[in-house]
């Protein structure tokens, strides 16, 4: 049923998107890309592409749902940026596994099998006042947008992003343009301070009263300590989830997670839940589910 589903949409959309007279081809290509951290163990690489649909409509937090090709698996990722004007989107990839190793590795004027998007709930644009933005790794690429959108919204921006190592801090400059104040943690201490995002988080909680509400996007063992940090200060914590997805609908059920002991979906539910009432244990297990698939695959 998600399948047929899926097929209907894109053959719908690819009409949609294709300019009069043009070829189906020249919906969802790459405009460009670009390597913005590459170390001997990790890569990223921001890809921009001409989705004009998914330009014009997509909002901060939402997410698309990719395919490289016709036998690949179905991947989501976070719309980092949108430009309706140039009909483009910007999303940024870390090399994991087999699909993201492909995707990584495709140049300007090469097409995507599929993209389906906006998908998921965007990130509310209201003013809080002051407000604690967290991110880890290329969670970092995912915090930024909802960053930009706060701060337009009036909020005074204390962010703190994490990395292993300076060379894998992204977009810091960016992130910095839309904070008032920016502090920097990487584990081995290359750039910024040494150790972890929450020791930083701790100290500002305990030296400002004031804050209100703090958004975090990394990893999950990160995001769960994040929640733990903040859940005696009473500061409503929100978490945004990028879990395993198939169809984006709902109907697979594969991105399931329990949130104050509902079973929500994250791709129609979130990707934004409430960190306090999110079950971290049983996430972290559900990521793991394919492993030795993936690992098998890597090695082929």
């Amino acid at each position: 049923m998600s399948v047929c589903f899926f097929r209907g949409w894109r053959k719908k959309h690819e009409r949609e998107l294709t300019p009069e007279g043009g070829k189906v081809n020249t919906v969802m290509k790459i405009i460009n890309t670009q390597v913005i951290a590459d170390t001997q163990n990790t890569r990223l690489v921001k890809l921009t592409i001409h989705a004009p649909l998914i330009a014009s409509r997509g909002r901060p937090g939402q997410f698309v749902i990719l395919m490289v090709n016709e036998h690949g698996e179905r991947i989501p990722l976070t719309l980092v940026d949108t430009d309706p004007k140039n009909q483009t989107i910007t999303i940024i990839v870390q090399e994991l596994g087999y699909t993201s190793r492909l995707l990584a590795a495709m140049r300007a004027g090469d097409s995507l099998y599929s993209l389906v998007g906006p998908l998921g709930h965007a990130t509310p644009s209201r003013k809080y006042g002051k407000i604690l933005m967290v991110g880890g790794g290329v969670g970092i690429a995912e915090l930024y947008p909802v960053i930009r959108l706060l701060k337009t919204a009036g909020n005074t921006i204390y962010s703190i992003l994490g990395a292993r190592t300076k060379d894998l801090l992204i977009l810091k400059d960016e992130v910095e343009k839309f904070s008032d104040k920016l502090f920097i943690a990487t584990d081995d201490g290359t750039f910024g301070e040494k150790g972890f995002v929450s020791n930083i988080l701790e100290r500002l909680l305990k030296e400002d009263k004031d804050f209100q509400v703090a958004y975090c996007v990394g990893p999950v063992p990160m995001m769960k300590v994040v929640a733990n940090v903040t859940r005696p200060y009473n500061i409503k914590t929100w978490v945004s989830l990028n879990a395993i997805m198939l169809d984006g609908t709902g109907m697979c059920g594969c991105c399931r997670l329990t949130e104050g002991g509902k079973t929500r979906f994250c791709c129609v539910d979130g990707p934004d839940f409430d960190a306090h009432q999110v079950d971290f244990d049983e996430l972290a297990s559900r990521q793991k589910r394919f492993l030795d698939e993936e690992k098998i695959k890597n090695h082929e």
